[in-house]
């Protein structure tokens, strides 16, 4: 099982950006939310990923930054439970929606609940 998050897995392009934010549906677990997008370019075959922590509910810097790695080593770890069912791609926006700081424990549990929300409501295989 893979568990990297490299180059190609994470959500760079402003175009897809705007559309994720402009067409996506979105999930909610607290303290996180997800925004998702089914991708229909064809050479993009894999999950596109972004997390993002609102400035207005995290002052600092660093607190923003050590968020933000709890939510992608949360995601890495997790990831297996839509990759391998999912037979599209998908951009996903996870965001921080809470103004205090989190343990680990308690951001992998709410992204653990909020992949298998998506994983119903798109209906994966498996």
């Amino acid at each position: 099982m893979d568990q990297s998050f490299g180059k190609e897995e994470k959500l760079k392009s402003k175009k897809l950006i705007d559309t994720l934010f402009q067409e996506g549906k979105a999930l909610k677990a607290y303290p996180l939310k997800l925004v998702y997008f089914p991708i229909t370019n064809p050479e993009i075959t894999r999950f596109k990923t972004g997390v993002s922590v609102p400035k207005k509910l995290v002052k600092t810097a660093v607190g923003r930054n050590r968020i933000k790695r709890l939510m992608r080593e949360a995601f890495r770890k997790n990831k297996y439970l839509v990759i391998n069912n999912s037979s599209r791609a998908y951009a996903l926006m996870f965001i921080y929606i809470s103004r205090e700081e989190v343990s680990m424990e308690h951001l992998t549990k709410a992204m653990l609940k909020l992949l298998e929300k998506f994983k119903k409501q798109e209906d994966f295989k498996g």
